[in-house]
């Protein structure tokens, strides 16, 4: 369930769309995220530009209503790793993302 969202979320990440990007972020998570500093991110970000499909997940906690899933995620332009993190939950019974981030 979690990586079909975490491969749309690179793949609108990598073509610059926010509104696809945050298509299935619940309701709480899109209202926090600034639209403005979103969009200078995906323009000025060699990294959110060029994320790699290939990435694997390095594991799964849950914390309440809510299950983290770990991506060690890849650049196709950048040597080296980067830890993807995504936080999952239900929202009027429909899963959503209540977090995303990448370190």
């Amino acid at each position: 369930m979690a990586r079909p969202l975490w491969l749309d979320l690179v793949k609108h990440s990598n073509e610059g769309r926010y509104g696809d990007f945050a298509k299935n972020f619940s309701s709480t998570l899109a209202r926090a995220l600034d639209q403005v500093a979103a969009g200078h991110q995906f323009a000025h970000s060699e990294l959110a530009r060029n994320l790699s499909e290939q990435v694997d997940a390095l594991g799964i906690i849950r914390r309440g209503e809510h299950v983290t899933v770990l991506y060690r995620q890849r650049s196709t332009k950048k040597p080296g790793e980067w830890l993807g993190r995504l936080v999952l939950g239900y929202e009027d019974g429909k899963l959503r993302i209540f977090g995303a981030s990448i370190f």
